[in-house]
């Protein structure tokens, strides 16, 4: 916490110019999603405009989770258990695609419609 004024004033910065950015990174999100000059890959809503979507919104919410949830003051062991979440998000997604990408012809599994 702190302890002086210009402790304060320091914290009081800092929030002001992370709550720019994310609302930078909003109006950055915004036209990316309706603007068409700056449409990623192909004319309209495709794979990469998900992607540069998913990865704004990911800096955006380190931003908050970091400074505004006071993460970047935590112990070492939180930092584990946020990680150990997110590797486990980025496995069964890896895992969906594998599936997606190798479906099942057995006849138990597919009449063969």
């Amino acid at each position: 916490m702190a302890n002086s004024p210009e402790e304060i004033k320091k914290s009081v910065r800092t929030y002001l110019f992370v709550g720019g950015v994310l609302f930078l990174g909003t109006i950055i999100t915004y036209l990316v999603a309706t603007v068409p000059a700056l449409d990623v890959g192909k004319h309209g809503f495709d794979k990469w405009d998900c992607v540069l979507g998913l990865i704004i919104a990911s800096i955006k919410a380190s931003l908050v989770a970091a400074i505004f949830m006071h993460l970047n003051h935590e112990k070492k062991a939180v930092y584990w258990l946020f990680g150990s979440g997110l590797c486990a998000v980025i496995s069964l997604a890896g895992l969906t695609a594998l599936a997606l990408g190798d479906p099942i012809f057995d006849t138990f599994f597919y009449s063969g419609r």
